[in-house]
């Protein structure tokens, strides 16, 4: 765990019952930002540990990635002393997450209105494919799947077929939200004395970020596929430099449209012209609009045309892929540690000024252990 006292969730434990992506995320940002938080794994271990091999020591790049900073406990919440053990821990813990099957903990004995009436200071945050209740609460649900049942799918990609987002945006969304919930139950906590009762389903994650082609749809213009490009703005997308480079650009008023057609396309015409003048009729002449454009960028190379835009005030970007990431310039990083040694990759996103944070390392499968922790509990107090 990070040793700053200054962390705003020092002093909170967290029982993560949790597997693959969803509830690890918003588990590891809860951990990030100081909180004590005790991941519960099965015997074998959360089946996230062998989604691939490729981090050092032949370690998993979705474990290490969401589970810095935790300690990882076997529980067998089958067995009788499973049960105990995880009961034991619930009595003194803050926060509970969980993805189980939804009714899994029920069945078990800690459904979450029982948890609150045992504990009412507990915040228990379930998440869920479809939630708790309607006709698909018992499907199973994985981050493609949702993808595709919520319609995502069916706005991404290119106009020959729908496909999927190439990361688990569904998942990582959801832990987001549900990071997010469990922030809010905290601070009414703190006015209230009051714990919470949270539950976040990925459907309605992606149902609330899918609004504007879901209205899109419902106002008789259902968004259509078109690849890198914006449905609703032109002109927004790719274009070829002389020299083969790919450059994204995005005009988002008539003002920027005008400025570019006088400094770039060097046609200060274009920009009063009643077929191009305002983003509606560049939306609705988009082929017309995108050959304009495509053949400024056509004479000029990435060096002379990412000046043009930079003269123009026009917002663009290099279209990257991993190699230049791994590379970029404003790629921040952190380094943690891992029982197979030292994995540096991607900083979480806010920066608190003034406050640096370290990071906690990655626990082995079952590194932690009731006795242990009641050592380590122990010392605390001596010291």
């Amino acid at each position: 765990m990070p040793s700053a006292r200054s962390l705003p969730l020092q002093g909170l434990q967290v029982v993560a019952i949790e597997q693959a992506v969803a509830a690890p995320f918003c588990s590891s940002r809860l951990a990030d930002a100081g909180a004590e938080v005790i991941k519960i794994e099965r015997p074998e271990g959360d089946f996230a540990r062998g989604y691939d091999d490729v981090v050092v020591g032949g370690q998993s790049s979705y474990f290490v990635w969401l589970n810095r900073g935790k300690e990882s406990l076997i529980v067998d919440l089958a067995s009788e002393d499973g049960k105990h053990t995880l009961a034991d821990l619930l009595s003194k813990a803050d926060v509970l997450v969980q993805n189980l099957k939804p009714g899994a903990l029920e069945r078990m004995g800690f459904g979450p209105e029982a948890l609150r009436q045992r504990h009412p200071k507990l915040i228990v945050c379930s998440i869920s494919g479809y939630g708790e209740t309607g006709p698909l609460a018992d499907r199973k649900a994985y981050d493609l799947l949702i993808q595709a049942e919520s319609g995502l799918s069916s706005v991404t990609g290119g106009p020959e077929a729908p496909a999927r987002v190439g990361i688990s945006v569904v998942d990582i969304a959801t832990g987001a939200t549900a990071y997010s919930a469990i922030l809010e139950a905290l601070l009414a906590r703190a006015v209230t004395g009051e714990g919470a009762d949270v539950r976040v389903s990925m459907f309605d994650v992606m149902a609330d970020w899918l609004t504007v082609p879901l209205l899109l749809h419902e106002g008789g213009k259902p968004p259509k596929r078109i690849g890198l490009a914006h449905v609703s703005i032109a002109p927004y997308g790719v274009f070829q430099t002389r020299d083969g480079k790919d450059v994204l650009i995005s005009i988002q008023s008539d003002r920027e449209w005008v400025k570019f057609c006088a400094e770039f396309l060097k046609q200060p015409e274009k920009g009063t012209d009643p077929l191009f003048s305002r983003n509606v009729g560049r939306v609705a002449n988009r082929a017309a609009t995108d050959q304009l454009v495509a053949s400024a960028f056509a004479v000029l190379n990435e060096v002379e045309a990412q000046n043009l835009l930079g003269k123009a005030d026009v917002a663009f970007a290099s279209v990257n892929d991993m190699a230049a990431l791994s590379n970029h310039p404003h790629l921040r990083r952190i380094t943690v540690e891992t029982k197979a040694g030292l994995v540096s990759y991607p900083a979480p996103a806010p920066v608190f000024v003034g406050q640096p944070r370290s990071y906690g390392s990655v626990p082995a499968l079952g590194e932690n252990t009731l006795e242990s922790r009641v050592a380590d509990g122990q010392k605390a107090s001596a010291n």
